[in-house]
């Protein structure tokens, strides 16, 4: 660990200079990845510097233990004991900061909800799962962009699709990739019965046209009039786009934006994501100690997490791990269930 430290704290001095110099503000995409990438040093610097102020407070304490005046020692070793914990949670922060990163964790993510089996109320809880996100998105400070949204009956979703923009997002957010089951008693139910249902999530790390170069021989666009709500220009122009990747069959349509171009740029976006979704996922199948984990794989054929709303209870099935707030979590408090999931990722990494 200390040697990674060493290294993280001069590369901090690198990019502070890099950052300093007028040519990276020439350049908007280099700004962002240096800003990313010292706003992740930053933390590991600042983390060292509290350890090591708590680490020379708890020497201190313990000198004074050895004190003659029984008040003073008393005072030490209350200081100790306040001082003990304190340093290992220090330590325990600064080594998850320091594990091994995925490159693509500071990059922003595409999220991608689908209703499952169950009809109706599957549409609807992709609605619900739609709104978690984007709540936990708006109190982690981070920019959501709507790119499609196709809607079902009741207010449900048949398919939600945005761009989480933001610090880590998608480091932050790739564990939720997989099937989200909920069991409730749902608005069509008359006899009260509870029924079970589900969603998929699929987040991609925002791919770069240096990651996956998409010719235009490769590509058939096809435009149609957008469908479903919308204002002015929507739905009475041919403004809907829908693209298809000729050598991998992969279909991209986007309709939500006011005009072809736009909807076309948000459609090439996405299907940068799964391109590069798809390429990852190839490189991904060779570590076997993470498929087995299924923790960050994205593995998105088994199913992830259950929702069950008589119990209040949601339980995480990777790392068997169940809180009984859930309408907190639907609300977007998602903070404990997926702390627990990058530390599992972490613990993973580091024993690999």
């Amino acid at each position: 660990m200390e040697a990674r430290l060493r290294q993280a704290l001069a590369r901090a001095e690198e990019v502070a200079r890099e950052l300093a110099d007028p040519e990276t503000a020439r350049n908007p995409a280099k700004l962002r990845q240096l800003g990313r990438e010292h706003a992740r040093l930053e933390q590991i610097r600042q983390t060292n510097a509290r350890l090591a102020r708590l680490q020379k407070e708890l020497v201190e304490a313990r000198e004074v233990l050895q004190d003659k005046d029984p008040e003073l020692a008393q005072l030490a070793r209350i200081d100790v004991e306040r001082l003990r914990p304190e340093v290992e949670r220090c330590e325990r922060q600064l080594a998850a900061l320091l594990a091994p990163a995925d490159p693509m964790d500071d990059r922003d993510a595409i999220v991608e909800i689908r209703a499952g089996t169950g009809g109706d109320e599957a549409a609807l809880f992709a609605a619900v799962l739609f709104r978690m996100y984007t709540r936990y998105c708006e109190r982690k400070g981070w920019k959501v962009e709507v790119v499609s949204l196709s809607e079902g009956n009741l207010g449900g979703l048949k398919e939600a699709i945005f761009a989480a923009r933001g610090p880590g997002a998608y480091g932050t957010l790739r564990y939720e990739s997989g099937v989200h089951r909920v069991q409730r008693v749902p608005v069509t139910e008359a006899q009260g019965r509870i029924h079970t249902s589900a969603a998929t999530v699929a987040v991609l790390p925002e791919a770069q046209e240096v990651d996956v170069k998409i010719e235009e021989k490769d590509l058939r666009i096809d435009v149609f009039r957008s469908s479903g709500p919308g204002g002015q220009s929507v739905n009475t122009t041919d403004s809907a786009v829908r693209v298809t990747h000729l050598p991998t069959n992969l279909v991209v349509q986007c309709q939500d934006q006011k005009s072809q171009l736009q909807n076309k740029i948000k459609a090439l976006e996405i299907l940068r994501a799964r391109l590069l979704d798809r390429i990852l996922a190839e490189q991904e199948a060779a570590r076997a100690r993470e498929r087995r984990a299924q923790v960050g794989t994205g593995d998105r054929s088994a199913k992830i997490r259950t929702y069950n709303f008589p119990q209040n209870r949601v339980t995480d099935h990777r790392i068997h791990h169940t809180v009984h707030n859930l309408s907190n979590v639907v609300d977007g408090d998602l903070d404990e269930l997926i702390n627990a999931l990058r530390l599992a990722g972490e613990k993973e990494r580091l024993s690999a």
